[in-house]
């Protein structure tokens, strides 16, 4: 995944056009919860809550995923180069039950 990201954040971003690939230093590895959201009009919309307004979208699964990859390394790249922290994932992901009463 980490190349996969790397790549996504080269191809997506105009300034690493200019620069030579093998410059690139690897700055870590960094997994986020993705909320994967089926579209009425179909494909899947994506947030990641951890990323506060990161949203994307992909007609597929696979395609949503890419994009997904594609939006966060950029949003990490912008952190990054404004010298803000990169935050570490604390998402958790739990069922909440709740019953449901109505009037007769």
């Amino acid at each position: 995944m980490r190349k996969s990201v790397i790549l996504a954040a080269m191809t997506t971003r105009r300034p690493h056009a200019r620069k030579n690939p093998a410059e690139l230093v690897n700055v870590g590895s960094y997994s986020y919860l993705t909320v994967f959201t089926p579209a009425e009009e179909g494909g899947y919309t994506v947030t990641c809550p951890t990323l506060p307004g990161l949203v994307t979208e992909g007609d597929s699964l696979r395609e949503a995923r890419q994009r997904a990859a594609e939006a966060i390394a950029g949003y990490l790249e912008v952190l990054s180069r404004d010298g803000r922290p990169i935050p570490r994932d604390t998402a958790r992901v739990e069922p909440v039950e709740v019953e449901l009463m109505a009037w007769r």
